[in-house]
């Protein structure tokens, strides 16, 4: 699977993030407590949904399952005006990014084994250290191994 390189412009995202790690994984209570409420955000640019991971810098080269990162449930945003109580927001820094075009069940590591053990260590690119994130269109269909999701791996030139 070969991505497309993509520079993104910076983005406004607003939404609700929780602390987790891989073995204590809370994205389902994230995603269920955001959902309901997404009709309260009046200014969304799209109808896609944001999944973003915001590790430490040092989370990939000491990997551990227990690693905690913060994981974001959002959506684009025109501006940080009007932000429903208790929301957040989160302004996503542009750059460079390895676009990945995933068909299968978003509980299945072996895209993400194949993105960090084959692809980016054969690339002419390393890892930036910046949120990495998976847009989830209207093709997506949580945990179906029909759906389909773009996933954005923040990247710099070796």
């Amino acid at each position: 699977m070969t991505p497309r390189i993509q520079a993104l412009n910076e983005k406004k995202l607003l939404g609700l993030h929780l602390t987790m790690s891989l073995a204590d994984n809370k994205t389902r209570e994230l995603w269920k407590a955001f959902m309901p409420r997404i009709s309260e955000i009046a200014n969304r640019l799209t109808t896609d949904l944001i999944s973003m991971q915001v590790y430490k810098p040092t989370h990939f080269a000491d990997f551990d399952p227990t690693n905690e990162f913060e994981k974001w449930a959002t959506v684009e945003v025109a501006s940080f005006d009007d932000v429903p109580a208790g929301m957040e927001t989160f302004t996503l820094p542009g750059g460079l990014y390895a676009v990945f075009d995933y068909r299968g069940s978003s509980n299945d590591p072996r895209i993400f084994q194949y993105i960090f053990g084959t692809w980016l260590p054969n690339s002419e690119y390393v890892l930036d250290k910046r949120p990495h994130f998976e847009l989830l269109g209207n093709k997506y269909k949580n945990n179906d191994p029909n759906s389909e999701e773009e996933i954005w791996i923040p990247i710099r030139q070796k």
